[in-house]
């Protein structure tokens, strides 16, 4: 549910939200108001642009909108579309923004809170190429998908050919995360480790740098600097930041994924991450390891957000199978169980570990007796 602004029809007629539309009609005038042309002029080149795929349009939403004519209809997309071209505009020359504004980047990846790309490129046509340089839209657009990222690091910008290819704003972001490729799929037969547990076997977790793809998850192995028969994984994955905003971004996109025919590979992610994760220790792990920013109140936050992303979600598809057979032969190797199992016997806690040392020096102290015992007969 949008909390500021509707684009669409789906909540067009929420009483909440229909204050924002003066608001809308403001961004309007300032968008028209920078064009060489006359505003009604403009508008109404717009407006002929919509009505002529007025039924294409009404074949991107499942929900009934017969309730809105032609002319309704064709006006609503005109005016959302130049609202969400000035309001992008706005931020990416850094202009002072309402503290409601702050919402507005999160209300326009909402899967229930767009229009379709197409229009959005007709309307771009008609007002922005008046007056600005003829970047393409997916260009323009790149300072909002900054607010929407997933991850730490810049979101690549696709080429002006693929414009006409997304279905709306939400398609775009989420084509920004797929591979270059199609990656195979199969569910991994090997057993599920969380990441204390990998980090217990020895795994290392870093941040990717020269990743295939944004979200990809790449296992190097390493040998070990002491004991040079031994191999040090390393997982290297994105660095994801959780924000009071990562889990809307996620479940929409996850949405998107179910109701389109595309590869799902956001859902993969997330449940990927799933089984990394499962208490706020973990959390905690990968928050040293640098592949989680944490900006959630605590880390059992946002191991609870993580958790309840992929309940009630049975994908059919996990792009990182190779990955993870790759770890749980490193973790049920015989030098890694049996790491495993002392770091669980004497370093599970922090008495465990004094009575270790204390047991130890015992000993110390036993033998340095016995021997001063056995040089003083």
């Amino acid at each position: 549910m949008p909390r500021v602004v509707s684009i669409g029809p789906l909540h067009r007629k929420d009483e909440n939200l229909q204050r924002f539309e003066g608001r809308k009609a403001a961004f309007v005038h300032d968008l028209m108001s920078r064009s060489n042309s006359s505003s009604t002029q403009m508008l109404t080149t717009c407006a002929e642009r919509v009505a002529s795929v007025i039924e294409k349009i009404r074949g991107c939403y499942a929900a009934d909108v017969k309730s809105y004519d032609d002319i309704e209809l064709a006006k609503m997309m005109v005016m959302d579309a130049c609202f969400i071209l000035e309001f992008i505009h706005k931020i990416s020359v850094g202009s002072n923004l309402r503290l409601q504004d702050q919402y507005i980047p999160y209300d326009l990846v909402l899967l229930e809170n767009q229009i379709p790309f197409f229009v959005l490129e007709d309307i771009y046509e008609c007002v922005i190429y008046n007056f600005e340089e003829r970047l393409s839209l997916t260009a323009f657009i790149h300072p909002l998908l900054k607010y929407t990222n997933l991850f730490q690091g810049r979101i690549k910008v696709g080429g002006s050919r693929s414009d006409f290819n997304h279905d709306h704003i939400l398609g775009y972001l989420h084509h920004c995360y797929q591979p270059k490729n199609d990656i195979s799929s199969a569910f991994p037969s090997s057993t599920v480790h969380s990441a204390v547990e990998l980090d217990r076997a020895g795994v290392n977790f870093m941040p990717n740098q020269d990743a295939k793809w944004p979200m990809a998850m790449e296992v190097q192995m390493y040998r070990s600097t002491i004991f040079w028969f031994l191999f040090k994984p390393t997982l290297t994955m994105p660095t994801l930041r959780i924000d009071d905003f990562t889990e809307l971004i996620l479940r929409n996109l996850i949405a998107y994924e179910q109701s389109y025919v595309v590869n799902p590979y956001v859902t993969s992610y997330a449940r990927a991450m799933d089984m990394l994760i499962d208490t706020h220790e973990d959390i905690a792990m990968l928050v040293t390891s640098k592949v989680i920013v944490n900006h959630k109140g605590s880390n059992e936050e946002a191991a609870n957000m993580i958790n309840r992303i992929c309940k009630e979600v049975f994908p059919e598809h996990f792009f990182y199978t190779e990955q993870w057979e790759q770890l749980d032969i490193h973790f049920n190797s015989y030098w890694p169980r049996k790491i495993v199992k002392l770091k669980r016997t004497y370093f599970s806690s922090p008495w465990s570990i004094i009575a270790l040392f204390a047991g130890i020096i015992l000993f110390v102290l036993t033998v340095v007796q016995t021997i001063f015992t056995i040089m003083s007969v």
